[in-house]
């Protein structure tokens, strides 16, 4: 009962890849929680045959490359994944949202849990069973039902309601390899025209979209297609068009018994879209190091500041970036995560990669980026947020505020949890 018995404030703390020390207290008579001590584990169950009978209990503390490894120990698999599969704790993530290319099909991790074991500022832990939250039927939300209001306030909350220390997790039969391409675009319009006919056909299981500069091709050029006449041939493009070329990344699971039908399928699939002739890059894989591609950063990089920024974008003003395309429909509302307004709106990651010394450009460099946003009026939602003031986060949760502030006043009256995110702090 750390918070009522004396004037503290507590924020977990997992894995340290905390952009901005939301992770993080300050003053005196604080306390962070280490997530990794508490060990929780990961916990297969399958009662049968049908994927919906299958879950995996796992401890806040865990990462998802560790959930990955247990779970297809089973012959099963979450549905849907981060990129970075070393990047955050399980209780990190889904206090953010969780999001890769699957989640045009299955939405964001956070869409995909079935019960919590929550820690609230009051020191006890709340179990919130689906029996209680009736989570897949939106029109049984009752804000009075206090276990559901911790549920949904929680996912997407960046830990202002509660920690979290277990989530039962949607499984899986997954596949066993995929297909996986790359595609290149000299025009903005027809890639986002593909990737659109992509999340709308749902022929494939996973879709990304990048941008391509000449000055750094070979460093940008995913070292999974690296190969050096790849390279060359994009380089050999550049030369020719003389500006900044698209891709898009796109992936189609199969099984080891059904080699000759996935090709087929996906010869169907790339007659559908419009890029460069000659211009597609292949790759198989299992569906491990598919999901692994980005392997470990932390110990495959040399030690530096990653200065990134993510944002949601509408779909009418993407144009003016180059992004991967989501589904509204594939988002719970009732999750304190924010999300434009449209149907189809789009997630651009800037991605830096520098040293101690340099690393304030990209800072100034995403700032404009913002600036440039707010003053063409182009209603974007930051992601892995970085607001500094109460009134940047009111805009930010728009209809949603009076939500949150009251889940605040519930669960945490005296604002103890997470002061870091600088929400009421």
């Amino acid at each position: 009962n750390i918070g009522h018995e004396i004037p503290s404030s507590v924020a977990a703390r997992g894995r340290g890849h905390s952009v901005r020390g939301q992770a993080m207290t300050r003053g005196g008579g604080v306390v962070v929680v280490d997530m990794p001590s508490l060990r929780g584990g990961v916990s297969v169950i399958n009662y049968g045959t049908s994927n919906i009978s299958a879950y995996a209990d796992v401890g806040g503390d865990q990462l998802w490359i560790d959930v990955l490894r247990a779970t297809l120990k089973h012959g099963l698999a979450p549905v849907s994944w981060t990129d970075y599969l070393y990047l955050s704790s399980v209780g990190g993530t889904l206090s953010s949202a969780g999001i890769s290319g699957q989640a045009f099909v299955h939405g964001p991790q956070i869409n995909n849990v079935l019960e919590l074991d929550v820690v609230t500022e009051f020191g006890s832990v709340v179990f919130i069973p689906i029996t209680e939250i009736l989570i897949s039927d939106p029109s049984n939300f009752h804000p009075k039902n206090r276990k559901q209001e911790l549920f949904f306030g929680v996912l997407g909350g960046l830990g202002q309601f509660g920690i979290i220390t277990r989530a039962r997790i949607v499984l899986h039969k997954p596949p066993t390899r995929v297909k996986w391409v790359r595609l290149l675009y000299s025009d903005f319009g027809t890639l986002t025209k593909d990737q659109g006919h992509l999340i709308s056909s749902k022929a494939s299981n996973y879709v990304e979209g990048f941008l391509i500069t000449n000055e750094n091709t070979t460093s940008q050029w995913r070292s999974s297609f690296s190969s050096p006449s790849n390279q060359s041939d994009v380089v050999s493009l550049f030369k020719k068009n003389k500006a900044i070329l698209y891709s898009i990344e796109l992936v189609k699971y199969y099984h080891n018994q059904t080699p000759q039908t996935i090709d087929h399928e996906f010869e169907k699939l790339l007659k559908e879209l419009n890029f460069i002739p000659g211009f597609i890059f292949t790759k198989d894989a299992s569906f491990f190091d598919f999901l692994n591609r980005v392997g470990d950063l932390d110990t495959n990089v040399p030690k530096g500041k990653l200065t990134d920024s993510h944002l949601f974008v509408p779909k009418l003003r993407i144009s003016d970036f180059n992004a991967r395309p989501l589904n509204r429909n594939k988002w719970d509302n009732r999750i304190s995560a924010v999300i434009p307004d449209e149907e189809v709106f789009y997630m651009l990651g800037l991605l830096h990669s520098t040293g101690h010394d340099k690393y304030h450009i990209y800072d100034k460099f995403n700032n404009r980026i913002l600036g440039l946003c707010k003053k063409a009026g182009v209603n974007v939602k930051q992601y892995l947020t970085q607001y500094k003031s109460k009134q940047d986060w009111i805009k930010h949760y728009g209809s949603k505020w009076k939500i949150i502030r009251q889940t605040k006043a519930t669960f945490d009256p005296k604002m103890i949890l997470s002061p870091g995110q600088r929400i009421f702090n």
